[in-house]
């Protein structure tokens, strides 16, 4: 499911749904799962904030089939919204299945009998279901084994994600024990009276998982559980985690990300890195990513490339045409707005990593497969009536590519490959029979959109200097970060990029006697910080001591002169100078 709800970077409400069950009628009895269970409701009261009374306790008796589901269901009313968090723990039995197409799991109720799947929760009922819950995050956990999980991906571990950004993104993830085929401890742990896996859990929660700024985060916490029981000497379980549903990440104490909002003008936040584990990818098909990277890998594939640039771009266009998107409407509203923002992300996600990789690791041969990206997607343009922040907005999927190709080009040092993508020959709607390169209409027509201010209007970007900069800083993120391992080194690839498209921007278009302009980025505020470390001077200064043997430079930006950079330059910092931002 994707959500379109516009979500704020905090929680509102917390709910939680306990269970555990040692008494069973019909299966064999457990010893600890009601302390587990009890454990959970303590630290998720004590220590993270969630109300007593918003935590439904069910053991034993009171763990029966109808009630499990009737609890559950309760979320699906109005007394939850969208920006809540909900957890749901279970400790008992599992049970699983073998079905037509693989497995099934089962969670057993105390009234249940193994061998009647009537009396059982089949699994994908509460996944289902848990999309008629307006919550953005909600976190299962389960301390049972079971098989069936159909998870659509994991954060891989080692990589980096901003803590405000997963609060605005939907999730649903979950935790379990053990696999279909194995079996549970329910004693033995690190914790007298409570199992292996519960143990290592309140471990988790106490702080174990937490990152170098104190945040827990589901994806840490489950890290962390997955390691220890893997390890565990008592242990013959193995935990399971992922995503069924989005991209976001369950935030236990939140509380700690209240003071990043406190200057809301500049987009403060934190770069929480997810924990390695032992954890290996599932064994599938091959994916797409890595058939762009063994065709990067051999020049003899270079027209299957190029084959699968062109299906992708065809695609893209297809789904990003006026019957979608279209521009005769009325007034914008900014549920729309937001909407159409994350409709062209999820739509151009695929081409975003050609363009990538194609970026980084592309050499001369691969340079027109490149430029045709921008070159063809322009022809989104082709409708020349509507409204502005409609017609706009058909630009934000080549200014998503601009930035990914970009960053990856400047990671790589691959100077000739950004100048391949920012300088495209693109036509436009405004350009009759002549060309132009591909940032300028790009910059212009965004820069529309932009002049509306309804970037500000997004949440947690009302207050911002540069709310469309910090908005792609976010967004841009994740996809870079899988696939660049940028790590902390991306907020600095950023602003050097943004940086470096400003000038290439003003270069383009500048005319003698007329002012220097360029988009402003993130790296606008920081210049007025006066620091010595600010991207644009630490830029200008790079330049000055390379001269015409700066990368950029030798690469064909700036007509391959310092001199010309060295014009540009000092224009445009006379043009953030004059700036009042502080």
């Amino acid at each position: 499911m994707t959500s379109e709800t516009i979500y704020q970077p905090r929680y509102t409400n917390s709910w939680a749904l306990v269970i555990g069950i040692n008494a069973y009628k019909k299966a064999s009895p457990l010893n600890y799962a009601q302390s587990d269970a009890e454990g959970i409701m303590s630290v998720l009261k004590d220590e993270f904030g969630f109300s007593e009374a918003n935590i439904t306790l069910l053991t034993d008796e009171k763990a029966t089939r109808d009630q499990i589901f009737g609890a559950f269901l309760e979320y699906t009313k109005e007394k939850v919204g969208a920006d809540d968090r909900i957890i749901v723990f279970f400790a008992g039995h599992g049970y699983t299945k073998a079905g037509i197409r693989g497995e099934v799991g089962f969670l057993v109720p105390v009234d249940g009998t193994p061998d009647d799947l009537s009396t059982l929760i089949r699994w994908d009922d509460l996944t289902r279901n848990s999309e008629l819950i307006p919550a953005k995050h909600i976190l299962f956990i389960m301390d049972a084994c079971y098989g069936g999980l159909a998870l659509t991906r994991y954060t891989p571990p080692g990589t980096m994600r901003f803590a405000k950004d997963m609060l605005q993104r939907y999730s649903r993830q979950v935790l379990t024990a053990g696999k279909g085929n194995e079996l549970v401890a329910d004693s033995g742990g690190p914790r007298p009276g409570h199992s292996i896996f519960t143990g290592h859990l309140l471990d988790a929660l106490a702080g174990s998982s937490a990152s170098d700024d104190g945040i827990i985060t589901a994806n840490s916490v489950m890290a962390y559980v997955y390691d220890r029981v893997a390890k565990d000497y008592q242990s013959r379980q193995t935990p399971h985690y992922g995503y069924f549903d989005g991209d976001g990440d369950f935030i236990f104490n939140a509380s700690v990300l209240e003071e990043l909002s406190s200057s809301l003008e500049v987009d403060k936040d934190v770069l929480i890195e997810i924990p390695p584990t032992l954890m290996a990818q599932s064994d599938q098909e091959e994916t797409l990513q890595s058939r762009v990277k063994s065709y990067l890998s051999d020049p003899k594939y270079k027209i299957r490339l190029d084959d699968l640039v062109t299906d992708e771009i065809r695609r893209v266009l297809y789904s990003s045409g006026d019957k979608d998107f279209p521009a005769q409407t009325s007034h914008v509203q900014l549920q729309e707005f937001d909407q159409r923002l994350k409709r062209y992300e999820h739509i151009v996600g695929d081409l975003q990593m050609m363009v990538t990789l194609m970026a980084k690791w592309g050499t001369h041969g691969y340079r027109g497969t490149l430029s045709k990206v921008f070159s063809r997607i322009s022809e989104a343009d082709a409708v020349g009536a509507g409204k502005v922040v409609s017609l706009g907005l058909r630009w934000y999927t080549t200014m998503l590519l601009l930035y990914a190709g970009g960053i990856a080009a400047l990671s790589a040092q691959n100077y000739e490959n950004l100048v391949t993508v920012l300088t495209a020959p693109v036509g436009t709607r405004h350009s009759g029979d002549s060309t132009l390169e591909v940032i300028i209409p790009a910059v212009e027509e965004i820069s529309d959109v932009q002049r509306t201010e309804i970037f500000k209007k997004l949440p947690g970007h009302e207050r911002n200097y540069a709310p469309r900069s910090e908005y792609l800083f976010k967004v841009m993120q994740p996809p870079l970060e899988d696939l660049l391992f940028l790590g902390r080194s991306y907020e600095l690839l950023f602003d050097r990029f943004e940086v470096i498209f400003a000038l290439v921007y003003a270069d383009l278009t500048y005319k003698e006697g007329r002012r220097i302009w360029g988009p402003l980025g993130r790296f606008g505020w920081k210049y007025h910080s006066r620091s010595d470390q600010n991207p644009f001077s630490q830029v200008v200064a790079e330049a000055a001591q390379q001269r015409d043997a700066w990368g950029p430079i030798r690469a064909g930006l700036f007509q391959g002169s310092h001199n010309r950079f060295k014009i540009i330059a000092d224009g445009y910092e006379g043009l953030i100078g004059r700036l009042n931002w502080f």
